[in-house]
C-alpha cells in the first residue's frame, strides 16, 4: 500500500485534513522508540487504498524538537510515496520556509494550499498556477475545514507518487553554492540517500549530521576559514535561513495579491484577542469559561433558574420527564440529563437481572455477586460516561477553536516568572481529558527538568476518571449538609488541583528542578468553528478507551472488592455483615494513616471504608465510586436490618434518593451517616484522590516519559503532595484560624528558598 505523509506547520489545518481524508479509519499509536502520537489512517476514494500518516506539526526540519526529528527521520528513512505539504495560505511566506527544506529531499511532493476560503473572504487572491511554476511541484488550493477540493488534491498526489523526483534547493545563487555542491558530491560518493538535503544540513552544522558524518565536517571547516562574508559572523545556518526567506519573498510571495485598503484592518481574531488575551481580563475570563463548562455538565439548576419555581411544573409531574429534565431544584443541565437517561437504562437492566435471579431462586451470594458486585460497580462507573464525554467535548471545542493556544500564551507571562514556559501548559490542560496523552505530549518540551516537573503535576488537572468522585461527593455534601452548590464545589476542586500544580511547579523549578526557561514561540491560530467530524473522532477515541477500561480493569476491581467485602478470612460468606469481612480488617489496618486528613480513626465503626476507597482508586480512579457502591449497599442493608444505627429520616432520604437517581449521592449519604464524616473531611478525601498517584495506565506512561530512575521519586512526590495538600485542606476548612499558621510557614519557606538560590547563584558567578 502506498504511504502518503502529511507535513506542515502547527495550526496549518493538517490534523483537520487528516480527519477529513481518513474519517473512521484513523487510529493512534506511538512512533517507534518514542511516545509522541503517531496518527495513521486510510484514504479509500482512489483505485487503490492509500495509507495516510499525520506527521507532527513542525516549523522546520532542523532537530530543535522531538517532533522535527520524528518528521525528518520518517521522510528520510521510511521513504513515503509522496509528501503532502500543507501550507496555511493566510501565512504564505512563513509556511513556505518548511517547503523549501522539503524540496531538498528526493521525494514526490504536492503542496496543499489550505484555508483558501479565508484568503478569498479577506479579499485577497493567490495565483496558484504562477506559484506552482515557481516551486516546481503541483499546488492545489483546498479548504480542509469545508472539505473542498480534497479529491483533486489526492488525485494530484497519487499521480506525483508514480514519478520519482530529485531534490532541488533555492540556495543555488547563494554565497554557499559551491560549498553545498562539494559536500553533496562527497555524500554521493558515499552512496547516501538524499545527498542534497544532507549536504545543506552539514553546511548548517546540524548536530545530527555532524554526529552521523563527522568525516565530512572538515570540508565545511576549511571553507569557513576562507569565507569573507561577515554579515552573520560566519554563522552558515543563519546565512542559509536568511537566503531562504529572501528567495521566498522574491519568487513565491508575489503570487499573493492583497486587497488594497487605506489602512490595515483588524481581523475578527485580532478583535476577539483584544479581550480574551487582555493582560488583566485573560485569566478571569478563562476561569469563567471553566465555570460555565462545569455548570453545563454538572448542574441540576441550569442558569440558576430554580428560584422561579418551588416545585416540578404540573405538566412534568408523574411523567417520564420528571427527574430527567426537571427537578424541584431547577432545570437539569445537559450533562445531568444525559446522566439520568443512561442511569435509567442501567437501572432497568439491574432490576431485570435481579428479578430473573429471584425467579430462578438463586443463592443470596450469587445474586449479590451479579447484581451488586458486577453490574452495580460497573454501572456506577458507566453512568458517568455521558458527563465525561460532554466535558471532553467542551475541552475539545476550546482547543480546536484556537482558544487554548491563547490560554497558553496568557499563562506564559505568569509561568515564566516561576521557571516554566507557557508551552508546558498545553499538556497540563490536556490532563482534564486524560493524563496518558497529556504526559505523552510533554515530548514537545525540550528541557528534561521542565518535562519532569510537568509530568509530575499533570495528574493534578483532574481527568474524566475523577469526575464520578467529584460529582458523587459534592452531591452528597449538598444533600446531607445542605451547604454549597454541587457544580460550584466541583469547580472549586478543579481550581484546588490547578493551584496545587502551580505551587508544586514553582517549588520544583526553584529547588530540585532548577534550570533555564526555554523560549516559547507559538503561532496563535485564527479562531474558527471546530469541525464536527473531528470532534466526533475525538469523542469516539475517548469512548473506546473508557469502555475498554470499564470492562477490564474496573470490572476486575469491582469483583475483587465485592469478594473481599462479602467473605471473611475463613472464606465464609458474611451475608451483609461487612464489618467481619476481609476488606474490613484490611481497611482498619490502614485507616490510622489517614487520620490527619480527616477520614481516619476519628470516624465511626465503618470509617475504614474511605481508606479502602482511596487505596482502590490507585488502580483506577473510577474504582472509588465503584467501591462506594459496593460498600454502601452493605451499609444500607445493615441500617435496614437494624444492626447499624441510622436515623429513620436518613433511611427515608436514602430510599427517596435511590428512587430518583443513582449518581453516587445515595451511596455518599449512606456512608456519611454510617461513619459520621464531616464535610471538610469529604473535601479532603476528594483532594487526596485528585492529587495522589494516578491510575496504573498513567503511571506506566510516566515511567516511559520520565528520565531513568525518576519514577520512584515521582511516586513519592505524588504521595507526599497529596497527603500534605489534603491535610492542609482539612485543617483550614475545619479550623479556619489555622490558615494564619500555614500561610506564614509557606512564606518563610519561600524566603529561605529565595536566599539559598541567591547564595548559590553568587557562588556560581564567582567560580565562573
Amino acid at each position: 500500500m502506498k504511504r502518503f505523509a502529511l507535513a506542515g506547520n502547527p495550526n496549518c489545518g493538517k490534523t483537520t485534513l487528516f480527519n477529513s481524508l481518513t474519517g473512521s479509519t484513523a487510529h493512534v499509536g506511538n512512533w517507534p522508540g518514542v511516545t509522541v502520537d503517531k496518527k495513521e489512517g486510510v484514504y479509500k476514494k482512489l483505485k487503490e487504498p492509500l495509507e495516510i500518516i499525520d506527521l507532527p506539526g513542525i516549523y522546520s526540519l532542523s532537530p530543535y524538537t522531538p517532533e522535527e526529528v520524528i518528521s525528518r527521520n520518517y521522510i528520510l528513512e521510511e521513504k513515503p510515496s509522496c509528501v503532502i505539504n500543507i501550507v496555511d495560505a493566510t501565512n504564505l511566506e512563513r509556511n513556505l520556509y518548511l517547503t523549501t527544506q522539503l524540496l531538498e529531499i528526493d521525494v514526490p511532493i504536492v503542496i496543499a494550499l489550505n484555508m483558501m476560503d479565508v484568503v478569498k473572504k479577506n479579499g485577497n487572491s493567490i495565483d496558484v498556477s504562477a506559484l506552482e511554476k515557481k516551486i516546481g511541484v503541483p499546488v492545489v488550493e483546498i479548504s480542509a475545514l469545508k472539505e473542498e477540493h480534497l479529491d483533486e488534491l489526492m488525485n494530484k498526489a497519487y499521480e506525483a507518487s508514480l514519478i520519482s523526483r530529485k531534490g532541488k534547493t533555492v540556495l543555488m545563487d547563494s554565497a554557499l553554492k559551491h560549498l553545498i555542491q562539494d559536500v553533496e558530491i562527497a555524500f554521493k560518493g558515499k552512496n547516501i540517500d538524499h545527498p542534497l538535503f544532507h549536504a545543506i544540513k552539514l553546511v548548517e552544522k546540524d548536530e545530527l549530521e555532524i554526529q552521523d558524518h563527522p568525516d565530512l565536517l572538515p570540508i565545511v571547516e576549511d571553507f569557513k576559514a576562507t569565507f569573507k562574508d561577515d554579515t552573520f559572523g560566519g554563522d552558515f545556518e543563519a546565512i542559509i535561513a536568511d537566503r531562504r526567506y529572501q528567495y521566498i519573498a522574491k519568487n513565491f510571495s508575489p503570487a499573493l495579491s492583497k486587497k488594497e485598503t487605506s489602512k490595515e484592518k483588524l481581523t475578527r481574531s485580532d478583535k476577539i484577542d483584544k479581550v480574551l488575551t487582555n493582560k488583566w481580563l485573560g485569566i478571569p475570563i478563562f476561569l469563567i469559561i471553566l465555570l460555565v463548562v462545569f455548570h453545563l455538565t454538572f448542574s441540576e439548576n441550569l442558569f440558576f433558574l430554580g428560584f422561579l419555581f418551588s416545585d416540578v411544573p404540573p405538566s412534568f409531574a408523574d411523567s417520564p420527564f420528571e427527574g430527567l429534565l426537571w427537578t424541584s431544584g431547577g432545570i437539569n443541565s445537559p450533562g445531568v440529563i444525559l446522566f439520568n437517561l443512561l442511569e435509567s437504562i442501567t437501572t432497568l437492566i439491574s432490576d431485570g437481572v435481579s428479578d430473573l435471579l429471584t425467579l430462578w431462586n438463586a443463592e443470596a451470594w450469587v445474586s449479590s455477586f451479579i447484581v451488586d458486585g458486577v453490574l452495580g460497580g460497573l454501572f456506577a462507573v458507566l453512568s458517568f460516561l455521558p458527563q465525561i464525554l460532554l466535558l471532553f467535548l467542551f475541552f475539545s471545542i476550546l482547543e480546536d477553536s484556537g482558544y487554548m493556544a491563547r490560554v497558553a500564551f496568557i499563562l506564559d507571562r505568569i509561568f515564566r516568572r516561576f521557571g516554566l514556559s507557557g508551552r508546558a501548559f498545553m499538556p497540563m490542560i490536556m490532563g482534564f481529558g486524560c493524563s496518558v496523552p497529556a504526559m505523552i505530549n510533554t515530548r514537545t518540551l525540550a528541557d528534561d527538568k521542565e518535562r519532569t516537573a510537568t509530568i509530575r503535576v499533570i495528574p493534578f488537572f483532574s481527568c474524566g476518571a475523577k469526575l464520578p468522585i467529584l460529582t458523587a461527593i459534592a452531591g452528597g455534601i449538598v444533600e446531607h449538609f445542605h451547604i454549597g452548590n454541587a457544580d460550584f464545589i466541583t469547580f472549586a476542586m478543579y481550581i484546588i488541583g490547578m493551584l496545587t500544580a502551580i505551587i508544586s511547579v514553582i517549588i520544583m523549578r526553584n529547588t530540585s528542578m532548577k534550570g533555564d526557561v526555554p523560549p516559547f514561540i507559538m503561532e496563535l491560530p485564527s479562531y474558527h468553528i471546530p469541525q464536527g467530524k473531528a470532534l466526533m473522532v475525538h469523542l469516539w477515541d475517548k469512548l473506546k478507551h473508557f469502555i475498554k477500561k470499564a470492562f477490564t480493569i474496573i470490572l476486575a476491581s469491582t469483583i475483587v472488592i465485592w469478594f473481599l467485602s462479602n467473605f471473611a478470612w475463613n472464606w465464609s460468606y458474611v451475608d451483609g455483615a461487612m464489618d467481619e469481612s476481609i476488606l474490613a480488617s484490611l481497611g482498619k489496618f490502614i485507616q490510622p494513616i489517614f487520620t490527619p486528613l480527616g477520614f481516619g480513626v476519628q470516624l465511626a465503626s465503618f470509617g475504614w471504608v474511605f481508606a479502602v476507597a482511596a487505596v482502590t482508586g490507585l488502580i483506577a480512579k473510577e474504582n472509588v465510586i465503584a467501591t462506594f457502591y459496593t460498600l454502601a449497599i452493605c451499609i444500607i442493608s445493615h441500617a435496614e436490618a437494624g444492626t447499624l444505627v441510622i436515623s429513620p429520616e436518613v433511611i427515608d432520604q436514602i430510599r427517596a434518593l435511590s428512587e430518583a437517581s443513582d449518581d453516587g449521592i445515595i451511596e455518599t449519604v449512606a456512608m456519611i451517616e454510617a461513619t459520621g464524616i464531616t464535610w471538610p473531611s469529604l473535601i479532603s478525601f476528594i483532594t487526596f484522590n485528585m492529587t495522589t498517584i494516578p491510575c496504573f495506565a498513567a503511571v506506566a506512561t510516566a515511567k516511559a516519559e520520565l528520565p531513568k530512575k525518576k519514577l520512584g521519586s515521582t511516586i513519592v512526590f505524588w504521595l507526599v503532595t497529596s497527603y500534605i495538600t489534603s491535610c492542609i485542606v482539612y485543617l483550614v476548612l475545619s479550623f479556619w484560624w489555622t490558615i494564619f499558621i500555614i500561610l506564614p510557614l509557606f512564606i518563610i519557606c519561600g524566603v529561605v528558598i529565595h536566599f539559598i538560590n541567591k547564595y548559590l547563584d553568587q557562588k556560581k558567578a564567582l567560580q565562573n
